[in-house]
């Protein structure tokens, strides 16, 4: 990290993957400079790294009184999708400090699983959300120059009743009609170190038009880096570049909305403000 970078107290990184094998390791060092920084809270997501990786994430939440967790089964991951999986995702969401389910969700770009796949997995952890009384964490990217997954994700979540268990669409990239079609149906919208991208024009006047009491920031550590850090890999102490650029956007100060945002991230996953869930 910069040694220019300035502390911004009251952040939340709302998505960042800490107990992913290549950061595992190093976590502690990682939450310590996020906690210099200024961010007060962390949402360690297990999913992306196959199903036994969930493991990290629940460990850290149980080490560190300001890291909680979500487990779930990425779309890259869902032809892992069996009844042992279900069982062990189910198993650790009656953990505590597990806050929700996934990331979830339809990923065209890649198709890493086919998309009949992740279709099911996806409603299948809808299920599990709305059986357990946790919000879901989507992941959703569609094919190039389209909207397919975006549309057929609406679709699901009206046939599967994603709005009684509600939560958060991570690392958006859509446009204005699906942050609308989110909003309506209980999803917040997360940005990513995307938003700061140069290339991200359009996306920053989505964020702009949209009400900054629905919006979380993230990292998606230890991908996704923001400028300047680009390219780099990324960690939870750059969650405060995110709220610089949300705040510029909207001509609020920063720490106004370092604050507002964590305030949405902890209601949107259950955590009290003492930090206990």
């Amino acid at each position: 990290m910069s040694g220019a970078e300035i502390a911004l107290p009251g952040s939340f990184d709302s998505h960042a993957h800490i107990g992913a094998p290549e950061l595992l390791p190093e976590a502690a060092a990682l939450l310590d400079r996020g906690r210099a920084s200024g961010v007060e809270g962390v949402l360690a997501v297990g999913a992306g790294y196959g199903i036994e990786a969930n493991a990290g994430a629940v460990a850290l939440a149980d080490e560190h009184r300001d890291v909680w967790a979500s487990v779930g089964v990425h779309p890259h991951d869902a032809s892992l999708w069996n009844s042992r999986a279900e069982r062990a995702i189910e198993g650790w969401l009656h953990h505590r400090r597990v806050m929700a389910v996934g990331e979830c969700g339809l990923d065209y770009h890649y198709e890493y699983s086919p998309r009949d796949t992740q279709r099911d997995c996806l409603r299948a952890q809808i299920a599990l959300a709305r059986s357990h009384g946790l919000p879901l964490v989507i992941h959703v990217r569609p094919s190039a120059n389209s909207r397919d997954a975006f549309e057929e994700l609406i679709e699901i979540f009206d046939d599967e009743g994603a709005r009684e268990a509600g939560g958060v669409i991570h690392c958006f990239t859509g446009d204005a009609p699906f942050a609308e079609a989110c909003l309506e149906r209980g999803f917040d919208i997360s940005f990513s170190g995307i938003l700061t991208f140069e290339n991200a024009r359009e996306l920053r006047e989505v964020a702009r038009n949209l009400p900054l009491d629905r919006l979380l920031v993230e990292t998606d550590a230890p991908l996704l880096a923001p400028v300047p850090y680009r390219g780099k890999r990324n960690e939870p102490a750059f969650v405060t570049r995110v709220v610089r650029c949300l705040a510029e956007l909207h001509g609020r100060p920063a720490d106004q909305v370092a604050r507002l945002t964590a305030k949405r991230a902890r209601a949107a996953f259950g955590i009290e403000p003492s930090g206990s869930p």
